[in-house]
């Protein structure tokens, strides 16, 4: 016998990995994925949701410290988690209604502000303020009792299109089939780069420093944003108990400076900055939280669905879009994804396949315009406020003080934050 044969004898045989077939996969274990994830199930689709951390529980905050990631919730946020049942399920002691919004220009002058108002708007509110482990935390439990969603802790490595569907190989070995995969695997979105979609990156050279503290001075239901001469941005949100949350936008090497203060050092910072208003408004702060820092950028998909021969593939959330925090509407944007997702699929044709390019076409068509106007309006903003010429000063601190005396653009203003989403 040759050595060849010897070896050949000596193999085992291997089997063939099984390939398992689901209706959709969902690739992302944020709030996003999660969202669409169990809103596809509860629409009696079967749902695959795979990310590698979706084993490990997202702990249910408690206590008198909130977490570090802080979001600003709008109406049609709360509206699609109310559609998919966990609204109500929330600890809403640990939600924070906003009622009011003052945002104040980077002249000190007692004109140059904008005042928005829920009461003026006729609204309940402009937003709730919340942590994001509060959502993450009651999407998981929902998740748990929904017998069309399964979630799987893997990754994916490679994903193939072909006119049927979607074959994704993941790092365990197995093999999914699909009819439709779901991208909302973060703005570095792999699925993205794998099937060829393009997407526009900008740095804004600005490191976001987010920290929460308590107050002496009641914060009255408002949510503050100070632009500061030479383009930083301070944005400071209510949360329960007279505690409020800090987002800072500056450069990276002011955000680094920052983050090595004491909280000695932070009292000074405060009654310095923005002519001490900070300081005026809320009274002294108190550090309750470590402060951290993440990278500021703008990402926007040339496409939100693709490959473009045959598309089998959905963008939403961070894989789509990326904007600037000084809006506060990222995650709501995304949350707009999913509820235009589910609100197509929930009026499919039955002679429609869950890949029927007309379905996908239609929530890329519908949510395009959404995304591309509120990118470029805060695209503009930040660009605005980060001038340095005495004639954008003036006509950046000119225009809040003019929009702040029109009722009917402050209305537009705040009916474009509040964001209009229906399930029919």
């Amino acid at each position: 016998m040759t050595e060849s044969h010897q070896n050949q004898a000596g193999k085992k045989p291997t089997n063939p990995p099984q390939i398992r077939s689901v209706d959709v996969v969902v690739v992302g274990g944020g709030i996003a994925g999660k969202a669409c994830a169990l809103g596809m199930a509860q629409l009696g689709i079967q749902t695959l949701e795979i990310a590698p951390d979706l084993s490990q529980t997202v702990p249910n905050p408690q206590g008198h410290q909130w977490g570090q990631r802080i979001y600003a919730f709008s109406p049609s946020t709360q509206k699609l988690l109310a559609h998919l049942q966990i609204w109500d399920a929330l600890d809403h002691s640990r939600l924070q209604v906003v009622r009011d919004m003052r945002i104040f220009g980077d002249r000190a002058e007692k004109n140059d502000q904008l005042h928005l108002s829920a009461f003026e708007a006729g609204a309940p509110q402009l937003a709730w303020i919340g942590e994001s482990n509060l959502i993450e935390h009651t999407l998981d439990q929902a998740s748990r009792f929904q017998n069309k969603l399964e979630r799987l802790p893997d990754a994916v490595e490679k994903i193939a299109v072909d006119a049927d569907g979607t074959t994704l190989h993941l790092k365990s070995g197995t093999i999914i089939r699909s009819q439709l995969v779901i991208a909302a695997d973060g703005a570095n979105s792999p699925i993205r780069s794998k099937i060829g979609i393009a997407a526009s990156e900008e740095s804004y050279s600005q490191s976001a420093v987010v920290a929460n503290w308590i107050c002496t001075y009641p914060h009255l239901e408002t949510a503050f944003q100070w632009f500061l001469p030479g383009g930083d941005i301070v944005a400071i949100l209510p949360l329960p108990n007279k505690q409020v949350s800090m987002v800072w936008s500056t450069s990276p090497e002011y955000a680094a400076n920052l983050l090595k203060l004491n909280p000695s050092e932070w009292l000074e910072r405060f009654a310095t900055v923005a002519e001490g208003s900070i300081a005026k408004q809320l009274g002294e702060l108190t550090l309750n939280s470590t402060p951290t820092a993440f990278p500021l950028r703008r990402i926007r998909a040339e496409r939100f669905i693709g490959p473009e021969a045959t598309p089998k593939v959905v963008l939403i959330g961070d894989a789509a879009h990326v904007m600037h925090p000084l809006a506060g509407q990222g995650l709501n944007l995304g949350l707009r994804d999913v509820a235009m997702l589910l609100n197509i699929y929930s009026k499919r044709e039955s002679f429609r396949s869950l890949n029927d390019l007309t379905l996908l076409r239609r929530y890329e068509r519908q949510r395009q315009g959404d995304t591309s106007a509120l990118l470029w309006v805060t695209d503009k903003l930040k660009k605005l406020f980060s001038g340095t010429s005495s004639t954008e000063k003036h006509l950046r601190n000119w225009g809040l003080g003019l929009v702040n005396k029109s009722h009917f653009v402050k209305q537009r203003l705040i009916e474009r934050a509040l964001g209009e989403i229906h399930f029919d």
